[in-house]
């Protein structure tokens, strides 16, 4: 369960008419944060990250899941599945919750280190080619085309 003060700066967010994947950020900051204060730990910064928009899905963010060439099948799944659980007000299962923590309790704590994270920023943005680059540049003329 994300903490209130997240679900509520995702809130503010949202009211100030950001997107999806700026909302979601509060939840993947959250993520580190638990990891980095030894709440638990991830295997990757790629899971602690997973984790946060996985909660961020589960909490009402409109966040779509990954498009077909970028992720598997299970994640595309397993992000639908989390979508439609934020659409529904159904309380997320104890038994499953506690299992899910005491499982990412001995994982280690060092994948949220500033080092890891950069790491893992520098691989992500060597695998985005000349086409992400083009759409994410014609996404910001929209939206400054917008404001």
């Amino acid at each position: 369960m994300p903490e209130k003060k997240t679900i509520k700066r995702a809130r503010k967010l949202k009211r100030e008419g950001k997107s999806p994947s700026t909302q979601a950020g509060e939840f993947v900051r959250e993520e580190i944060h638990h990891v980095r204060e030894g709440k638990h730990g991830a295997r990757s910064p790629e899971q602690a990250i997973a984790i946060g928009l996985s909660k961020a899905r589960r909490a009402g963010v409109r966040l779509p899941p990954p498009k077909k060439g970028k992720s598997t099948a299970a994640v595309r799944r397993s992000a639908v599945s989390a979508l439609r659980k934020g659409r529904s007000r159904q309380e997320p299962s104890a038994a499953r919750s506690r299992a899910t923590l005491r499982a990412l309790r001995d994982e280690k704590r060092g994948t949220a280190s500033a080092s890891s994270l950069s790491r893992h920023a520098r691989s992500a943005a060597h695998k985005r080619g000349p086409r992400d680059l083009s759409d994410a540049a014609k996404k910001a003329a929209r939206t400054r085309a917008r404001h």
